[in-house]
């Protein structure tokens, strides 16, 4: 399974990929420190991320939860990760969004599209009915991807997380199936 766009594509992660997903963590490790809880030194070890990635089969598999790698059309590098955790169907059907990427690539759009990928599998190929992420008020960059692929805010999170020690508050972003059939469709100019 590949899911493509203008740039990037998203798809499930190999064993092979465990090395240059070791280095993206290890590269950026103090960019991603304000934003995710404290990981332990083998977090950056590549038999970590191999276990990861075979973690993450079982969860695809159990349908608990997809991650995928984003990797550049032109030449596919891995420049970073989108993940829909917390499956929960039943009357909810829904999932948490959460992503990250290599420094080097921030601030080009590449994040928006793999996003926009991940929700078109949401909706199309696993039939959820509501996506939401969590961000820190402080992590512009992180709010601006979900407003451009279309999330709308929702209120903010009181303590909502742990990060080093401290328990952040999160702002609350959605959007549901219904939204995002509208909001693709006025993208590619199928409606006004």
């Amino acid at each position: 399974m590949k899911l493509i766009l203008d740039r990037v594509h998203i798809r499930p992660f190999t064993l092979a990929d465990a090395e240059p997903l070791r280095e993206l963590r290890v590269h950026n490790r103090d960019y991603f420190r304000p934003y995710e809880p404290a990981r332990p030194d083998s977090h950056f070890t590549l038999d970590y991320q191999k276990d990861l990635i075979r973690t993450s089969w079982r969860d695809a598999q159990k349908d608990a939860g997809y991650i995928f790698g984003i990797f550049l059309n032109e030449n596919a590098k891995l420049i970073g990760r989108v993940s829909l955790t917390a499956v929960f169907r039943g009357p909810w059907q829904n999932a948490n969004i959460g992503y990250y990427m290599d420094q080097r690539y921030t601030g080009c759009g590449y994040m928006t599209e793999a996003v926009r990928l991940a929700i078109q599998y949401a909706f199309t190929e696993i039939g959820l009915h509501r996506l939401q992420g969590a961000v820190m008020p402080r992590n512009t960059r992180s709010i601006r991807v979900l407003e451009k692929a279309g999330f709308r805010y929702e209120g903010l999170a009181r303590s909502y997380l742990h990060i080093h020690e401290v328990w952040e508050d999160h702002g609350i972003y959605a959007m549901t199936s219904e939204e995002w059939d509208t909001e693709a469709r006025q993208r590619v100019g199928m409606i006004p």
